[in-house]
């Protein structure tokens, strides 16, 4: 009888340590997703970034400068690969919307650019686009918070401990963004 009890013990146990393995690899895998989802738009937003380009290029010739910083921004995003971090990836990213800002307020000094039917599509898309990133970094970090959760609560954190699974890093906003903005009438 009381081997009985110990087996019993001992499987519910075994049953309880797969399923809490299980769970913090389903909360890892998540977060794996949610930061290729953030790829993803990443690829989108420089998928349509060469048109827009070259659609400003042709009303604003000496404004050349800016839409270098654009491209080689777009660039060095591209070429950054799986090697850098969602975190790197972001700063860049946030350098590059900043950049996408300044040629929006070109279309105010030129009108023929703001009337402009693939400057509006394109200019529309990468606001979408920017909107789901946005969206796609709120579902990371909410990812990486369950994850985090997860693996540092009793006696989850045993079974982390022992599987190798370590925090994630949060995204963070950038300094800038941080900052109260001057509102004036």
């Amino acid at each position: 009888m009381t081997l009985w009890i110990i087996l019993g013990i001992v499987a519910v146990v075994i049953i309880w340590a797969v399923s809490a393995y299980n769970g913090i690899v389903k909360l890892k895998n998540w977060v794996s997703e949610a930061a290729a989802q953030i790829d993803v738009q990443l690829g989108r937003r420089n998928d349509l970034i060469p048109n827009l380009v070259e659609t400003v290029k042709g009303y604003a010739k000496h404004e050349q400068e800016t839409l270098s910083q654009v491209i080689a921004m777009r660039n060095q995003l591209t070429s950054m690969g799986s090697n850098a971090s969602v975190q790197e990836k972001m700063d860049v990213s946030n350098q590059l919307s900043g950049t996408l800002k300044t040629i929006f307020a070109l279309s105010e000094s030129y009108p023929d650019l703001k009337a402009n039917t693939n400057f509006i599509k394109l200019q529309e898309e990468l606001t979408n686009t920017e909107n789901k990133i946005a969206y796609s970094r709120q579902l990371y970090n909410s990812s990486v918070a369950q994850y985090n959760i997860k693996i540092q609560m009793i006696p989850n954190n045993i079974i982390a401990n022992f599987g190798g699974f370590t925090k994630e890093q949060m995204l963070e906003i950038p300094t800038e963004a941080r900052e109260v903005p001057k509102v004036q009438f």
